[in-house]
């Protein structure tokens, strides 16, 4: 452990509009970054100044993977460790060059910004910023000042309590506490996009439910355990995700049976919202959230999502509707999904297959080729047979 108190600051992003709500979004944020902390030890964690303190309360706590997971945290915009201070020039110096180096080592230029959150300090920003930067000269000839574009940004904060100094302040998750936004369901395939979807909620504030077909034994196992670690992987941002899992075995031999092949992906997805309905309303979730991108393939056409979203009262959420397909890649690669999502375990939506699928449906065909089976009952089945797994977040 290092020889100066270390603590980890998260400064918030929007949050800081919400006004007489902060409180609440404050409040939700602690929530889950103590039920985080848990895996790394005993932390103080508490809020003040637009700003989330995580302070060890010993030396067994694990510092950086604390400050790992809370890199993962949505409602903070900035994250950094920083070393604690007392509230006087002496000893901030005397921690700036001792703190600093191994974090400039490598670099060859720098600049130091001061902030005095306590405006009883008596020394102003500018002036306590030339102090800390004439001591890392003194201390260091090789480096130099650079105010444009430094290799390394040290911020200097007074606050009320202490003093913090830090190097190179890092990027936070950004967006909204998980929880604050409500809950949605999300419609959760073996394939890349819905992952995507369920974490782009995520960061908007949404608790994430999922729901996943499967067509057991068209598709296997396997498949479905790719499915339940795709949902583990969202939950380094998600914290917990209730998996419900629904078989459509029975559905899709109906309609193979007894429907024109062009509009069985129509009906299949007819279905699926039917039931994905039922599902939110029993677990509580205001809308369902699928990886939808319009034009991607057949099914998600303007005029097919039209006739899907005819089976559902309820709000669909599509967050990766106006994406290609590269940019989804990238969100699954940042984010830890792609390479569990390109595993070759097919899911229910490749089992029968239509060869030509209608692109450009029309709602009362549809609901003609719907008729021809029992659609009441056909869900009720599906329904009866539906289990629960618990994803959580993995521990180290």
């Amino acid at each position: 452990m290092s020889e100066f108190h270390e603590v980890i600051l998260c400064k918030y992003g929007e949050l800081v509009l919400k006004g007489a709500n902060l409180s609440y979004f404050e409040a939700l944020l602690e929530k889950e970054m103590r039920e985080r902390a848990k895996r790394h030890g005993h932390f103080h964690i508490y809020h003040s100044q637009s700003t989330l303190y995580i302070v060890p309360k010993d030396e067994d706590c694990d510092l950086d993977g604390m400050l790992d997971s809370a890199r993962r945290v949505f409602g903070i915009v900035g994250i950094t460790r920083a070393a604690v201070a007392d509230k006087n020039l002496e000893d901030i110096l005397r921690v700036a060059k001792g703190y600093l180096p191994p974090f400039m080592d490598g670099k060859k230029t720098f600049r130091v910004d001061a902030k005095r959150a306590d405006k009883t300090f008596p020394i102003a920003s500018p002036e306590l910023a030339g102090e800390v930067g004439a001591a890392l000269l003194s201390a260091n000839p090789r480096l130099r000042v650079d105010l444009h574009n430094p290799d390394c940004r040290i911020r200097v904060e007074v606050r009320e309590t202490a003093a913090y100094i830090h190097a190179d302040q890092e990027k936070g998750a950004g967006g909204m506490p998980i929880r604050s936004n409500g809950r949605g369901l999300l419609l959760l395939s073996g394939g890349i996009d819905s992952p995507v979807a369920g974490y782009m909620m995520a960061k908007r504030g949404v608790e994430i439910e999922a729901l996943h077909f499967e067509s057991f034994p068209y598709t296997s196992e396997r498949a479905r355990e790719k499915v339940l670690e795709l949902a583990t992987e969202l939950c380094e941002y998600c914290t917990k995700i209730h998996v419900h899992v629904i078989s459509l075995t029975h559905i899709q031999e109906e309609l193979r049976d007894k429907c024109e092949e062009d509009y069985f992906t129509l009906l299949l997805r007819r279905f699926m919202m039917t039931l994905a309905e039922r599902c939110a309303k029993a677990y509580k979730c205001g809308a369902l959230i699928t990886g939808e991108s319009l034009g991607q393939v057949a099914s998600q056409t303007m005029e097919a999502i039209g006739v899907t979203d005819d089976a559902t009262g309820m709000p669909v959420l599509r967050p990766c509707i106006g994406m290609d397909k590269e940019e989804i890649v990238q969100i699954a690669r940042r984010i830890g999904t792609f390479e569990t999502s390109i595993q070759p375990y097919e899911d229910c939506c490749t089992v029968f297959t239509p060869r030509h699928p209608r692109t450009r449906p029309v709602l009362e065909k549809v609901l003609a080729q719907q008729a021809k089976v029992d659609f009441d009952a056909l869900v009720d089945e599906a329904w009866g047979g539906m289990y629960t797994v618990t994803c959580r977040l993995k521990e180290y």
